[in-house]
C-alpha cells in the first residue's frame, strides 16, 4: 500500500502521507515522494502542491527512531541520503508547495513543511526538531531551511535546546505564515493553492529561483540575475498572453505551464 496519497483537485496536487498512527517516514515513502514530485514537474496542468498528513493528530512525526536502533551507520546514510534527497527535491519543485500542518510535526516531519514554499498549521499543532535529544540531528534540511525562515537564535533554542514550538509562536517568529481553526489546515492550503492559478507558471518558477537563490547568492549577484530573469521571461508565450489579458480585460488562460 501507497504510504503516500495523491489526488489532483482543479491545478493542486494533494499529497497525504498515510503511515499510522504517526505519520512516519520510511526509505519507500521518501524515495516515493521524490519519484512524484518529479513526475508533478512534468505535469504543466499542476501549478501548485499541498502536503498534509492523515489523521487528526500527527502532520508526520519524522522518522521511525527503530530504523536506527541496531546502530548500523551506512543504514543511517542511506536514510539521510533518501531524506535529502526527497526533501530537497521538493524545494526544488517548480511550483508552489504548501504544507498545511494538521498535527504534530516533529524532526523529519518539520522538515518536510521547512522544504515546501509556505507553511499554513492549526492551532493546536507543535513543531520540534529534537534529533539532538537522541544523539542525532536534523539531516534533512533542517538546520539550513530553519535558520533561513526564522534566523539563528530561533534555530538554535528549537535544535541545541529541543523546544517544542506552539502554533502561535511559530507565527510569530515567521516558522508559519498563517494559523488556523483546528480542522482547516487543509481548506486553507487549498483556498492559497488557488490563487497560485491566477499566477503565470512561468514567472512563479522564476520567482522562485530568485528567492530561493538569495539564501546563498550575494546580493551583487542575485540582482542582475532578477533582471536577467525578467528579459528571459520574453521568451515565454506566459509573457506574451498575461499582456494581452490584461490590456484586454480578460483571465489569462497560460500555457507554459
Amino acid at each position: 500500500m501507497s504510504l503516500l496519497l495523491e489526488k489532483i483537485v482543479g491545478h493542486t496536487a494533494v499529497i497525504s502521507m498515510n503511515n499510522p498512527p504517526a505519520n512516519t517516514w520510511t526509505a519507500q515513502s521518501l524515495q516515493e515522494l521524490k519519484a512524484k514530485v518529479l513526475k508533478l514537474n512534468d505535469n504543466k496542468d499542476v501549478y501548485a502542491l499541498v502536503i498534509t498528513g492523515e489523521g487528526e493528530k500527527f502532520f508526520s512525526a519524522g522518522a521511525d527512531l527503530k530504523l536506527f536502533a541496531d546502530g548500523d551507520k551506512s543504514n543511517a546514510a542511506d536514510m539521510a541520503r533518501y531524506f535529502g534527497e526527497a526533501f530537497e527535491t521538493l524545494s526544488a519543485f517548480r511550483g508552489v508547495s504548501i504544507a498545511a500542518i494538521n498535527g504534530y510535526a516533529m524532526g523529519g516531519g518539520l522538515e518536510v513543511a521547512l522544504a515546501c514554499d509556505l507553511r499554513i498549521c492549526e492551532q493546536q499543532a507543535q513543531m520540534a526538531l529534537p534529533e539532538a535529544t537522541v544523539g542525532l540531528l536534523p539531516c534533512a534540511g533542517g538546520t539550513q531551511n530553519l535558520t533561513a525562515l526564522v534566523g539563528e537564535g530561533w534555530t538554535k533554542r528549537m535544535i541545541l535546546c529541543g523546544e517544542r514550538i506552539k502554533a502561535a509562536k511559530a507565527e510569530a517568529i515567521g516558522l508559519v505564515e498563517e494559523v488556523v481553526a483546528t480542522g482547516e489546515s487543509f481548506n486553507a492550503a487549498m483556498a492559497l493553492a488557488e490563487k497560485v492559478a491566477n499566477q503565470s507558471p512561468s514567472s512563479v518558477a522564476a520567482c522562485k529561483r530568485l528567492v530561493q537563490a538569495g539564501r546563498t547568492m550575494p546580493r551583487a549577484e542575485a540582482l542582475p540575475l532578477e533582471r536577467t530573469e525578467f528579459a528571459d521571461l520574453f521568451d515565454t508565450e506566459d509573457q506574451t498572453e498575461g499582456v494581452s489579458a490584461f490590456l484586454n480585460k480578460r483571465k489569462a488562460v497560460w500555457k507554459n505551464g
